[in-house]
């Protein structure tokens, strides 16, 4: 946690808005809180409750590379779609889930997949993508036009 004057977006300089490049350059997961909301707080960063300081000390344990090792890592973005991706062999990520689907997008690619008879899980984002086995298939139209080819099932048992 660490504490600022002010809201992130309102940070323009100072200490606070420096502690926070520090953290975001580092991929350092951080949330931050508005000290003017509480008198009694003071700008410090904290991890898992504990005080670690502020931005004098953040600065010298950055500049000993020792900050690393006291502050989690927010996990990357490829990193955390490889997990994902990697949950099912087929994964349909969609804006909805598969059970409360109301998008003519999300129920036209389920009704697909589900006349398929192939198993499949679904991830709800704001997009359809459709992943088998960690590789990117496509989205609706992609996987409207494999269906239409006669490609789709194929991928989708792994024969392609």
């Amino acid at each position: 946690m660490l504490f600022v004057k002010g809201t992130p977006q309102e940070l323009r300089f100072g200490f606070s808005k420096q502690m926070m490049e520090i953290l975001h350059k580092r991929n350092i997961q951080f949330s931050s809180f508005d000290i003017f909301s509480d008198e009694d707080v003071r700008q410090g960063l904290y991890v898992s409750g504990t005080l670690i300081g502020g931005l004098h000390i953040i600065q010298e344990l950055e500049a000993s590379e020792k900050l690393d090792t006291i502050c989690p890592k927010a996990p990357k973005l490829k990193e955390s779609l490889k997990v994902l991706t990697s949950k099912a062999d087929l994964m349909l990520f969609m804006n909805e889930n598969k059970q409360e689907a109301k998008c003519g997008f999300s129920k036209q690619i389920l009704e697909i997949l589900s006349s398929t008879g192939v198993e499949y899980e679904t991830y709800d984002i704001l997009e359809d993508e459709l992943y088998m086995k960690g590789e990117l298939v496509g989205g609706l139209y992609i996987v409207k036009e494999l269906e239409e080819n006669g490609e789709l099932l194929p991928i989708l048992r792994g024969e392609n």
